[in-house]
């Protein structure tokens, strides 16, 4: 019966090891690098959300449009438009999904980035987030998570919530890059980014 219980726990401690998606780490420098653009690697969508204090406002359904003026009479059921900010919502809570204190919802307010890449060949690749806050103005700061051996299609999401956000703002701009043996392969960045 003890070997049974060691062997279920034992099971469970390694799924949990298995299943921890691994964090990327906060870079304490942030140099330039070389640019060399290689059409093996792209970036294919990017997917930009912040998390906010204050829930946004969810509007009041719409009646459906495309009916003539003279076709409802009151004996006609109206019909309404779907709600378009259900997916905004959506993503609220599955963002504050087990936040269950206040102190657990402050940590998850922030930006949120995820950006979906490609790699057409196996390569040591090193997925990087450079950014700016509101507060801190130009300073450049960054985040990096590597991936050994990678090759098709993958998401990576990166994240400035909690203290962060709190004191120095949302991001402003930013730029991914995809970076191979110390180069630059492929890049996405906002609007603002110099």
């Amino acid at each position: 019966m003890k070997f049974g219980a060691t062997s279920v726990g034992l099971i469970f401690c390694l799924s949990a090891l298995v299943g921890a998606a691994e964090e990327p780490k906060l870079l304490v420098k942030v140099t330039p690098l070389p640019v060399a653009l290689n059409k093996d690697f792209e970036f294919r969508k990017t997917k930009l959300y912040l998390l906010s204090e204050k829930a946004p406002k969810q509007g009041a359904p719409r009646k459906a449009s495309n009916l003539s003026p003279g076709a409802l009479s009151s004996t006609t059921p109206q019909r309404t438009v779907a709600n378009q900010d259900s997916s905004i919502a959506f993503e609220r809570q599955y963002r504050l999904f087990g936040a269950v204190t206040k102190l657990d919802q402050h940590q998850r307010f922030g930006n949120y980035f995820d950006f979906f890449w490609r790699a057409k060949r196996p390569a040591d690749l090193t997925v990087r987030l450079e950014y700016r806050q509101e507060k801190l103005h130009a300073l450049v700061q960054a985040q990096e998570l590597s991936y050994p051996n990678v090759h098709g299609t993958h998401q990576t999401e990166f994240k400035v919530v909690g203290d962060d956000y709190f004191d120095d703002g949302r991001v402003i701009a930013w730029r991914c890059l995809l970076i191979e043996n110390g180069q630059i392969v492929a890049e996405n960045r906002s609007y603002l980014w110099e």
